[in-house]
């Protein structure tokens, strides 16, 4: 069964760095493509960043230049360094795998960022 757990989460001011950490069970998380997502209070869920399993990134064009997405597949975990907070960021951040389905099929719980002004 696949498990992810995300963690890192907190409150930043404005300007702040935090860093997201999604850890895998077993290396589920070395072979398959892992995203994160994000869903503000009031918003429906959005997609922020993308690291395959070959390294590529990508990522939404609100957090270009300030997010960086990277995998340790020795750990199986993929973080989220996150740059230049604003309180725009505000949100649940969820990690997910992409399975052979090309959907993300398997979402962790999520960890809270607040992002003061």
């Amino acid at each position: 069964q696949v498990q992810l757990v995300e963690s890192g989460g907190g409150l930043v001011q404005a300007g702040g760095s935090l860093r997201l950490a999604c850890a895998g069970s077993g290396s589920i998380v070395s072979s398959n493509a892992v995203g994160w997502h994000r869903q503000a209070p009031g918003k429906q869920r959005e997609w922020v960043a993308t690291v395959t399993h070959d390294g590529s990134t990508s990522y939404v064009d609100s957090v270009e230049g300030r997010f960086t997405i990277s995998r340790d597949n020795a750990k199986n975990t993929v973080y989220l360094q996150m740059n230049s907070l604003k309180p725009e960021d505000t949100a649940v951040y969820y990690c997910a795998l992409r399975s052979w389905t090309g959907a993300y099929d398997y979402w962790g719980k999520g960890t809270l960022v607040t992002v003061s002004s």
